[in-house]
């Protein structure tokens, strides 16, 4: 039963990040649910080891993500 009911849960969706050194060049990539901690970490579109050590490009950032308005609530399915 536990097998069917998790057929139809929802799973958080993983996200890419890259982890920037103060020039701006990729040190290190991971995929998870939420932000890592600590600074220089960077929302992108996808992982390419080509940036590995080389300046992020511009267009693989993910534009911030809109917060949601307390005036408009979430409506459950």
């Amino acid at each position: 039963m536990q097998y069917l009911w998790s057929l139809f849960t929802r799973k958080p969706a993983l996200r890419q990040f890259a982890l920037l050194d103060s020039q701006g060049r990729c040190q290190a990539f991971k995929e998870c649910t939420q932000p890592p901690e600590g600074q220089g970490w960077v929302e992108i579109e996808e992982i390419r080891l080509s940036w590995m050590h080389r300046p992020l490009p511009a267009r693989a950032r993910v534009s911030p993500r809109a917060t949601r308005s307390s005036r408009h609530p979430v409506l459950a399915a």
